[in-house]
């Protein structure tokens, strides 16, 4: 049951990125012609500002998930009750604090933004930031329920539940922008759609999972043990929000919205990429905490980490090179002309990421054996270094160069640093997965080659460009994997999942 869970888990999360992916290349041109390039880039500059105070969960939510597996492989009830009940009430009062840092933000926008932004674009991102903080305030003070339903590994749900939110954003706010409503209303259709998943995961866990949450009180010992596991993750979360909204800030700080706007379109294709790696490694949290509470070898988990990275690397890869090939033509395409600099801003924020998408796995192995606590205190360096570096680059080079800073932290800390630890400390097999791994990029020459090839003699612009180029890379590509790459276990999931959609 709970394997199939994490496997309908993995296809639905897949299901969900294709689904995004269409809506955002639906749905953006769209937002961008009806808001213009300055307004949709202060309603992207505004959602990376406030998104900072979502992250003020502490780590709790993934403390939850990790010790409530634990407790459910243990078979100890009595400590899963008290660990709910107990942060319930903890997560009442953070969502209150972050309502009350959200008007502090709000009193001082003229401070941050005053030089670069015009007096409405400050009326309408004071406005938005009061909506989204209460937005974020509830989202937080109710997240117990979404922790529980991973927790339980009801996968199936929770993906479902994402689709259908996220179907019904463009469905609700596409007819709203034609009537010519802006910004502001799309803030609170968010809002919207955001407490519909808060109110499903509250049924979901009260009368499918059976979850009776009742406060018994505060377990000074328990909160101390989950303080000191989630500090980590909290302030690892932190610095991956810094690391991955500053350039958004910065800009916006130096170079005014269109800057951010720019930026936000390389953002976008980044965040697609990130989905893509947490598909698989994202269901794997309670599986991992499992695994480390029932004392399972090392050899158990280097091949889960191998496994699982495997499996990432094979869109990973489609959609980098893809990327380097289609990326120009596809944004022309895609928003115009004027985005040409978010092809270059993407490059430099995806191509370093590519090796930490595929090791995705480390980072839920690092959480079950509490040992993030290295990996955040190397990331709050080198997002020291970031801040500095990017506001260098972005007065230089405007997007590209605040990108150039965030690519350099990425390479220095998760692709050398953390393979070093890995190895070291966490004791998995690095080079045995590296080995797996430039063994499957040998062969994935061959479809690079031929579209170069194909490119040289065959001309061709537009739509036509993309769709003919595109289908026979990915044909080819597909083909290469088969029948060279992919192992027994590979090819058996992709049956099944053939076999599942017919």
């Amino acid at each position: 049951m709970k394997k199939n869970q994490r496997k309908t888990g993995a296809i639905l999360s897949y299901v969900s990125i294709i689904i995004n992916s269409l809506i955002q290349l639906l749905y953006t041109p769209i937002l961008i012609k009806m808001l213009g390039q300055s307004e949709y880039g202060l309603f992207s500059l505004t959602n990376s500002v406030i998104g900072y105070l979502a992250v003020l969960d502490l780590g709790f939510g993934n403390a939850i998930i990790v010790y409530t597996a634990k407790y459910r492989a243990l078979n100890d009830i009595e400590s899963e009750k008290k660990l709910h009940g107990m942060f319930k009430i903890v997560f009442y009062i953070i969502g209150l604090i972050v309502m009350l840092l959200g008007l502090i933000i709000y009193f001082n926008i003229n401070t941050f933004f005053g030089k670069t932004m015009s007096d409405i674009e400050i009326y309408k991102a004071k406005i938005m930031m009061l909506i989204l903080t209460f937005n974020i305030g509830i989202n937080i003070a109710f997240s117990i329920y979404s922790s529980i339903i991973i927790a339980y590994e009801r996968f199936t749900f929770q993906k479902i539940l994402a689709i259908i939110c996220a179907l019904l954003k463009p469905l609700i706010m596409i007819p709203l922008l034609f009537i010519g409503l802006k910004s502001i209303t799309m803030t609170i259709v968010i809002t919207f759609i955001n407490g519909i998943m808060i109110l499903s995961n509250f049924i979901y866990c009260k009368k499918i999972i059976g979850i009776k949450i009742k406060y018994n009180g505060f377990d000074k010992n328990l909160l101390k043990i989950v303080l000191g596991y989630s500090i980590w993750i909290f302030l690892g979360t932190i610095v991956d929000k810094i690391n991955w909204s500053v350039d958004q800030f910065v800009l916006g700080a130096v170079s005014g919205t269109i800057a951010v706007s720019i930026y936000a379109v390389a953002s976008q294709i980044n965040s697609l990429f990130i989905s893509l790696s947490s598909a698989v490694s994202g269901v794997m949290l309670p599986k991992m905490s499992k695994l480390v509470a029932t004392k399972a070898s090392k050899e158990e988990i280097t091949n889960e980490f191998i496994k699982t990275g495997r499996i990432q690397y094979f869109l990973v890869f489609l959609m980098a090179s893809g990327l380097v090939i289609l990326g120009k033509e596809f944004i022309f395409l895609w928003v115009g002309n004027k985005y040409e600099t978010s092809y270059y801003t993407a490059l430099w924020l995806i191509l370093p990421l590519c090796i930490p998408l595929i090791q995705n796995l480390g980072l839920s192995i690092m959480q079950a054996m509490n040992k993030y606590k290295f990996r955040t205190l190397a990331m709050t360096i080198m997002s020291i270094f970031n801040v500095i570096l990017s506001i260098f680059l972005a007065k230089k080079y405007g997007p590209v160069g605040s990108a150039i800073g965030t690519a350099i932290s990425l390479i220095i800390v998760n692709v050398i640093i953390m393979n070093i630890y890995y190895f070291k400390i966490i004791k998995i097999d690095i080079i045995k997965f590296w080995k797996e791994i430039i063994l499957m990029t040998i062969p994935n020459i061959i479809p690079i080659t031929i579209i170069i090839i194909m490119m040289k003699f065959l001309k061709l612009q537009g739509i036509k460009y993309i769709i003919f180029y595109g289908s026979v890379y990915c044909l080819i590509y597909a083909i290469t994997c088969y029948f060279i790459t992919m192992n027994s276990y590979e090819k058996g999931i992709l049956k099944k999942f053939i076999k599942k959609f017919r």
